[in-house]
């Protein structure tokens, strides 16, 4: 899987040359692009920039709220719905802002998310693996980790919730109007975004075996671009009772989102 990656990424490397950021610049800037790139093309995850840090200010956000919850890690110009899989214009969004955040809006076509306090995610990621539930991708920053499932209406999941005696304030859905930060970007609480679980590719189905879930590209009126991967998504039903009983009692209810 990653010899395939790395071959379809050097192919978008050598298409988009001339869009890349000055070789001068940091890994970090580059890395950020490439990313961005196999995020919209190869997973046809629909992306966009986020605001980033104050250039004169790095503990604080760039956008013009002075008390922002989240400093550079999330949408401000462009806005949400320019998130895209054009790769062009991932490359030229990334080359006039190298080091900005990667930022994928959820729901629609593109993967939902759930997201937890680290310590809870690592436990329920501990009982699921004991359960033999094959997961999704998983993203981690130093404060929450989010667990990429398929995805799911608003309708469904309030049915699903509704169904629970108690959901913890900590507990916190991603899904269409959403978005998340994606690695290798800054985390908005320190350090750096990373995958805990990377993406996995569609596994063959076998007889006997449910089918697993695809996440077909976003638009519907357009063949599959060629070199798209369909990922390994479970179900959000699959993984939610875990995460409620982790998220019990663990710190970070309220309205700060930290991640």
């Amino acid at each position: 899987m990653r010899e395939i990656l790395g071959r379809r990424l050097q192919r978008l490397r050598d298409r988009f040359q001339s869009l890349r950021p000055d070789p001068r610049q940091s890994g970090t800037a580059c890395a950020l692009l490439d990313s961005a790139l196999v995020c919209a093309t190869t997973w046809q995850w629909p992306v966009l920039p986020g605001v980033g840090r104050s250039a004169t200010d790095g503990s604080r956000c760039a956008c013009p709220d002075p008390d922002c919850v989240v400093p550079g890690a999330h949408p401000f110009d462009p806005g949400l719905l320019a998130a895209t899989t054009d790769p062009r214009m991932v490359a030229w969004w990334w080359t006039n802002r190298p080091t900005a955040p990667v930022l994928m809006a959820t729901g629609g076509a593109a993967p939902c998310a759930v997201s937890l306090p680290a310590g809870a995610a690592a436990r329920a990621l501990v009982r699921l693996d004991a359960q033999g539930m094959r997961l999704g991708p998983v993203v981690a920053t130093p404060t929450r980790w989010s667990l990429l499932v398929a995805p799911y209406s608003l309708e469904r999941l309030g049915e699903l919730l509704y169904a629970k005696d108690h959901v913890p304030s900590s507990l916190r859905f991603h899904g269409e109007g959403g978005y998340l930060l994606l690695p290798p970007s800054a985390a908005s609480s320190g350090g750096q975004v990373r995958w805990e679980r990377e993406p996995q590719p569609h596994p063959r189905p076998r007889r006997g075996k449910q089918q697993p879930r695809q996440v077909q590209p976003q638009s519907t009126t357009e063949p599959e671009p060629r070199g798209a991967v369909n990922l390994w998504l479970p179900e959000v039903e699959a993984v939610v009772d875990a995460l409620v009983e982790a998220s019990s009692g663990a710190p970070g209810g309220g309205s700060r989102l930290a991640y």
